[in-house]
């Protein structure tokens, strides 16, 4: 049942805007209760408290193996930034975070762009012949398991018998018959990131393809009468049009890359060569598990959630600095 109750504001003049009030009924409590009460309660239990609890446990001494901690305060923190070793696997992890986002992304959209609208310029807008065969040959590296694809290319990448070199060698790349591509600090963090894009390129130019097929043909074709080529069409029509999406994949392909345990344990199980490819989470491991010190490592785990949040809230500001809101909205 539903009351009106209208008002008259005391400085204006104007009515006040009809307000209106539901009965609490039965129906109306049990469906906020099941539907938004029963989620809250257990984000809150499953997610809010274990990161109240990682922030205490970040402020002691804790070995992790015994009921015994005493409170040291923020000691952790600064013990931790002046910490060579991880600062330097938080600098590995900004490298991942700038670089596997735009190459996976712009391969992906290079990629969903030909399957979808980079056929024949001639008639019904379209994508390339076969393009469904190249749709499943691209997603396939997705279904693998991430250990499973660290461990092929583990042996790919093997210096003694490994394909790579094996390749190289017969077309005459003698100097790379016993080169270790994870075992030199020049190359072991680029030869990990190849993997990684590897690995989710598909994916992707998948969610790519849904977006731009979500666009109406007549502005495709509509561009083509007006002259514009295949790249000029991406750039100025497609991107734009799909900039939610692009927003969407660089935040979880950041948040990938701000962690990129699985890889880098497969690959680099030690931290690569000078701790050229160790990460905050390979380091927070070990320090936990291998050193005993659950306090220090709920500090990185707290500063790598911090770096995550932060990386998330740069995005969305940039997009909404660069007009990203005003084309959702259409307006």
């Amino acid at each position: 049942m539903t009351v009106l109750d209208t008002r008259t504001l005391s400085g204006g003049g104007r009515p006040a805007a009809v307000r209106r009030r539901r009965k609490l009924t039965f129906d109306r409590v049990s469906f906020f209760a099941v539907f938004l009460g029963l989620p809250l309660a257990i984000y809150l239990v499953f997610v809010i408290s274990p990161f109240i609890q990682a922030f205490y446990y970040s402020m002691t001494d804790w070995s992790g193996f015994t009921a015994t901690m005493n409170f040291t305060g923020l000691e952790n923190y600064r013990k931790l930034f002046a910490d060579e070793i991880f600062m330097k696997a938080m600098g590995n992890n900004v490298v991942l975070c700038l670089v596997l986002p735009v190459i996976t992304i712009i391969l992906s959209l290079v990629l969903a762009s030909m399957i979808t609208v980079g056929g024949s310029s001639r008639g019904q807008v379209k994508g390339l012949k076969n393009s469904s065969f190249y749709r499943v040959v691209s997603f396939f590296p997705y279904v693998i398991p991430a250990i499973a694809i660290g461990i092929m290319w583990l042996q790919i990448y093997d210096p003694s018998n490994g394909l790579l070199n094996g390749m190289l060698t017969s077309l005459g790349f003698d100097q790379a018959s016993s080169f270790p591509w994870l075992g030199d600090e020049r190359t072991a963090m680029g030869a990990t990131m190849f993997v990684i894009v590897w690995g989710f390129v598909g994916f992707y130019m998948v969610l790519f393809i849904a977006a731009i097929k979500g666009i109406p043909a007549e502005l495709f074709e509509a561009a083509r009468i007006d002259g514009a080529g295949r790249l000029r069409t991406a750039v100025s029509l497609t991107i734009p049009l799909i900039r939610d999406n692009i927003q969407t994949a660089y935040i979880y392909m950041g948040i990938l890359a701000l962690d990129a345990f699985v890889y880098m344990a497969a690959l680099n199980s030690g931290g690569g060569p000078n701790n050229s490819t160790l990460v905050m989470s390979q380091q927070l491991l070990s320090t936990a598990f291998t050193k005993g010190q659950f306090g220090y490592a709920s500090a990185m785990g707290v500063v790598l959630a911090i770096v995550t949040l932060i990386f998330a809230a740069l995005v969305f500001l940039v997009n909404r600095l660069t007009g990203g809101s005003k084309d959702t909205s259409g307006s």
